[in-house]
């Protein structure tokens, strides 16, 4: 969730100092972008996959620093990047970047399940599992408090910094298939989600065109790969994280939120034009949460021939939650470049699937990015918005709206519009043919059977509720669902009898 903090408390004199620091990161980034020095020489690309802990029971195991610690000790933990994540039972593994050529995907396979094995041997020397899902669907509400917060200064603050903005409680209230309707002091139940975000590097010139071709494409991403359906016992949506990430972190009273004050987690109003109109809006829109600065003049950095690492721009950033994030970062190499983030798609049910999903995303991304009619030009901002959200209630069984058909049935949309282009954007990457294959095979398989990971699961829960009820269905749904992710078979291929 970016960079650490240091401070515990902030002052008036450290708001007005880092508002201040903003804006001349902003400045400096508007100077940058018409210099021609950014990294754009190959479109590299990223993976972050979010996991959860659980016990032998199939409950939340708050054990993530004890995780931590024995890779610690280990010559693992030279190899793998695993951070905590806000809960304890959550972590965090990062990919190093790589290009899709060449065999990237399955580089990409390779180094995660090594990872994920690292992870899971010291795992369960702590009496925990690994698993790959969109929302905890064993978590209890009563798990969901302030104590079960990770142990990092960062979301102390930040849980801090919320809860103070609002002035209240945050109210939990999503109704679905069924309603939940909850109260809590603290951003815990925000951690009961788990994502995959995926990264690509791309030039000031084209990223307007890839974040708009990203907004497009968020609602048919999760028709095919909505993986969350459950939380505190509850049936809610085919994505239930959506919801609940956009209330568990929402910063604005009732009155602000009557006064139509912008959320936070949000998908935008407009289609974007630059990468620094949205850190405009960013800084614009929404006060800090964590408002350290640091001493970098970025302005005199540039100046002096250096590269600026803008810290309070990435901080800030860091605590806005678009859907599809811009994100301004320095490499390895010294240059600074630009990518887009997609924070749509929920983690799991397994390796293969998390890289179909990002097989489908990047082809399909990248023919409507380079596209000489760009399809956002033929969609209403809002109707981007309304497909998100479609898709994120219903999943496999969303409808959608698209330029020149109107709505149709989400299924159909991917397999008969947007499949094409993936197979042909992978190959303007490089991927190898059985490469590409073998993924897109995987989406279209989903869409041959209506089957993701939430219609697999309500299917199973359903299936265990008419022998017990629904605290012990969802448990025994989620070990069926560890077992049957440990086989590395994908998820449409799972039995639901």
């Amino acid at each position: 969730m970016g960079d650490q903090v240091r401070q515990r408390t902030y002052t008036h004199a450290d708001l007005r100092r880092y508002r201040g620091k903003l804006r001349r990161c902003l400045s400096t980034l508007g100077l940058m972008l018409d210099s021609g020095r950014f990294d754009s020489d190959e479109m590299l690309t990223g993976v972050e996959l979010e996991i959860n802990l659980i016990d032998d029971a199939a409950r939340a195991s708050l054990k993530n620093a004890e995780v931590l610690a024995y890779l610690a000790e280990s010559d693992a933990y030279n190899e793998v990047s695993v951070q905590p994540e806000l809960g304890q039972y959550n972590l965090e593994l990062n990919m190093s970047p790589r290009l899709l050529g060449g065999g990237g995907f399955a580089s990409y396979e390779q180094d995660l399940r090594h990872m994920l094995h690292e992870v899971d041997e010291r795992a369960r020397k702590t009496g925990s599992t690994l698993v790959l899902v969109g929302t905890l669907p064993t978590l209890r509400h009563a798990d969901a408090t302030e104590d079960s917060l990770s142990v990092n200064l960062r979301y102390r603050m930040l849980n801090d910094s919320i809860i103070s903005a609002r002035g209240d409680d945050i109210e939990i209230d999503i109704r679905g298939t069924e309603r939940l309707r909850v109260y809590t002091d603290s951003i815990a139940p925000e951690a009961a989600n788990t994502s995959v975000q995926f990264h690509v590097q791309v030039s000031p010139e084209n990223f307007a065109a890839y974040y708009n071709a990203a907004q497009v494409l968020a609602g048919a991403q999760l028709v095919v790969g909505a993986n969350a359906p459950y939380l505190f016992d509850t049936h809610l949506w085919a994505e239930t994280r959506i919801a609940l990430f956009e209330q568990a972190t929402d910063t604005r009273s009732r009155e602000l939120k009557a006064q139509g004050v912008r959320p936070r987690v949000w998908f935008g109003e407009r289609w974007a034009r630059s990468v620094l109109d949205l850190f405009e809006e960013n800084s614009r829109y929404f006060p800090p949460l964590l408002p350290e600065s640091h001493t970098e003049d970025p302005f005199e950095v540039w100046r002096s021939g250096g590269v600026p690492k803008l810290p309070e721009l990435r901080l800030h950033n860091g605590t806005v939650y678009r859907w599809n994030r811009p994100v301004y970062d320095v490499g390895p190499n010294g240059r600074p470049h630009l990518r887009v983030e997609n924070r749509v798609l929920p983690a799991g049910p397994t390796v293969v699937d998390v890289l179909a999903n990002m097989a489908f995303y990047m082809g399909a991304v990248r023919m409507l990015a380079e596209s000489d009619h760009p399809v956002w030009t033929r969609m209403p901002f809002g109707v981007a918005e309304q497909n998100l959200q479609a898709a994120a209630r219903h999943g496999i069984d969303a409808r959608q709206w698209w330029p020149g058909i109107g709505e149709v049935d989400g299924v159909r949309l991917v397999d008969e519009v947007l499949l094409p282009l993936a197979y042909e954007g992978l190959d303007r990457f490089g991927v190898d043919p059985a490469e590409r294959d073998r993924l897109l095979g995987i989406i279209e398989a989903r869409c041959r059977t209506r089957m993701n990971g939430s219609a697999w699961q309500i299917a199973t829960v359903r299936r265990h509720e008419e022998t017990r009820g629904r605290t012990e269905a969802l448990r025994e749904m989620l070990k069926e669902y560890v077992r049957n992710a440990s086989t590395f078979s994908p998820v449409h291929e799972w039995d639901v009898r």
